[in-house]
Parts: structure tokens; sequence; C-alpha cells
């Protein structure tokens, strides 16, 4: 399955869980706008940070996520690849195999965007 349909899946997933628990979906939104709307860091910087967590913590759909918001934030590759590289040394051979996803995600969606 391509990331673009594991990413739609995912979105389907978390509107079902915005039906049956609206309250708790709802303060996760407000929780999230909160933090990227304050703050002296830009948006692209916190999806950084958001994206070198979510490879160090293996999460996979939060590595999709955050590299199609990093590359809606108007980051570049080479950027990408200095947020990986950082997410591999705290990581270590685990954040190297969950960074490997994090660029094979960018590479679809940005050929997918041509």
């Amino acid at each position: 399955m391509s990331y673009s349909d594991q990413i739609n899946d995912m979105r389907g997933e978390l509107r079902m869980i915005g039906k049956t628990i609206p309250k708790t979906m709802g303060g996760f939104g407000e929780l999230s706008k909160a933090v990227k709307d304050n703050g002296v860091l830009g948006l692209k910087e916190k999806e950084m940070i958001a994206l070198g967590m979510a490879v160090v913590l293996h999460c996979e759909p939060c590595i999709m996520f955050h590299v199609e918001a990093l590359m809606q934030s108007g980051a570049s590759r080479e950027e990408l690849a200095d947020v990986l590289s950082m997410a591999i040394q705290m990581g270590g051979g685990p954040g190297l195999m969950y960074a490997g996803h994090a660029l094979a995600c960018w590479d679809e969606l940005a050929a997918a965007a041509k």
C-alpha cells in the first residue's frame, strides 16, 4: 500500500475516532492548534521536531503525517535529511530503520505532487 493510501486510511480511522469520542478528539485538536499557533518557533521547525520524535518513537502514521506537514510548511528534502540524521543519532539503529520510511514517504508524496 502506498504512503498516500496509508495516510488516507489513517484519516478515515481518525474520523471514526472523532465520531466515537468527540470531546477527546476536540481537546486534542485544540491542543495541537495551540501548540502550532503559538511560541517562538515557526511551524516548519515544530514539524521538524515532531517528525524527529515520530522516527525515534517508531510511529509510522505519525511519520507520514509529519512528513506531509513538513512538505506543506515549505521544507526541503535536504532539511528533511538533516532532521533524519538527528533522529538517527538520537534513536540509534531503530531510528535508522524508521528514517528510511520517512524518506521513502517524502519521495513518494513529492512524485505524486508533480
